[in-house]
C-alpha cells in the first residue's frame, strides 16, 4: 500500500542518515519488492503525519508503527 512505501521510505532515510529529520522538500526514492521505483516526498510525509497524529487521525495501527521508527520525534 502507499503508507508501507512511505514508511519504507522513511525506514531507508533513517538508516542512512540515522534521524529522521527531513527537510519538507526532500524525495527519497526507494523500489518495491516488484522492483517498481517510486520517488517519496518524505518531507511531506512525515509532515502530514505528524499533523494526522496530532489530530488523532492515524489508526492505532499507523500511530504506532510511525513511534516505532521515530517519525513523529
Amino acid at each position: 500500500t502507499r503508507w508501507e512505501i512511505n514508511l519504507a521510505a522513511a525506514r531507508q532515510f533513517k538508516a542512512r542518515e540515522g534521524h529522521l529529520r527531513v527537510p519538507r522538500a526532500h524525495i527519497e526514492t526507494v523500489t518495491d519488492t516488484d522492483g517498481h521505483t517510486h520517488e517519496i516526498r518524505l518531507g511531506v510525509f512525515r509532515s502530514n503525519t505528524r499533523s494526522r497524529h496530532k489530530q488523532r487521525k492515524l489508526t492505532p495501527n499507523q500511530a504506532h508503527e510511525v513511534h516505532q521508527i521515530g517519525l513523529l520525534a
